[in-house]
């Protein structure tokens, strides 16, 4: 354990001196197009990928790759950690994540989500968000941009009862954007709250997309079961490979 914690502690400064170098460093993006953000972006996950796997021994498996379509679309991730923040987006190339407004407040960091044209909304605004959330998803879709919507809106830990909220089935449905299921076990190795980085291997699987039809319950339980079947599956191989992962799942 001690050993985790040094390689944990050690990682985190890593990880926090490339953000900051990167955000320094990549200051003239803010007179370039949102593409040299997005460059910003990429480099910035495949950094601390390759920081995990070194010092971390984490590393990661992404299946089901032919799954992706192409041109715009809708990207319904299980948020479990902060890694998927930036590990996902090493496989898009103009994309936006729907996230709070007050993250466009940190310096820096919060002015890049704004060049990088990421929707920023006022959660307690309520309908009046789900509405910009909807009308931005349509724009950006019609432009050929990948929206980033989390399902459960906020990160849960891993293997914890799945809180679906109605707005992803409301956008897809409305907009009539292809939605892109994606399950993971990120949460096993880098969970929530937590100080500890893991050992082992991330496994994220991208699903076969979901067409939107006009029942916006059927749809967010077809979402549901796909990503929490497929979550369950890959959560279970983590742990029958290395079976002290199951003291990371919530108690019963």
């Amino acid at each position: 354990m001690a050993m985790l914690a040094f390689r944990s502690l050690i990682f985190n400064i890593a990880f926090y001196m490339l953000l900051i170098v990167l955000l320094i460093l990549g200051i003239p993006a803010f007179f370039m197009t949102r593409f040299a953000v997005f460059r910003l972006a990429r480099i910035w996950g495949a950094g601390s990928l390759w920081l995990l796997h070194r010092i971390c021994g984490l590393k990661v498996e992404f299946r089901g790759l032919e799954n992706i379509p192409q041109g715009g679309f809708v990207i319904a991730p299980k948020h479990q950690s902060i890694w998927e923040t930036f590990a996902l987006v090493q496989h898009f190339n103009d994309f936006s994540f729907v996230l709070k407004r007050e993250l466009g407040w940190i310096p820096l960091f919060g002015w890049y989500t704004v060049k990088g044209e990421q929707i920023a909304i006022d959660r307690s605004r309520g309908a009046s968000s789900l509405s910009q959330v909807t009308e931005r998803t349509r724009e950006c879709v019609g432009q050929g941009r990948q929206v980033f919507i989390f399902p459960e809106g906020t990160r849960r830990p891993a293997g914890a009862a799945p809180q679906y909220k109605f707005g992803v089935a409301h956008v897809c449905c409305e907009t009539g954007a292809l939605c892109l299921p994606v399950a993971l076990n990120s949460g096993l190795f880098w969970a929530r709250r937590s100080f500890l980085r893991r050992p082992g291997t991330v496994i994220v699987e991208f699903l076969p997309v979901i067409t939107p039809g006009k029942d916006k319950q059927a749809f967010l339980d077809q979402l549901r079961a796909c990503v929490e079947t497929a979550t369950s599956r890959i959560i279970g191989e983590a742990i029958a490979a290395d079976p002290s992962l199951a003291a990371v799942l919530p108690r019963a």
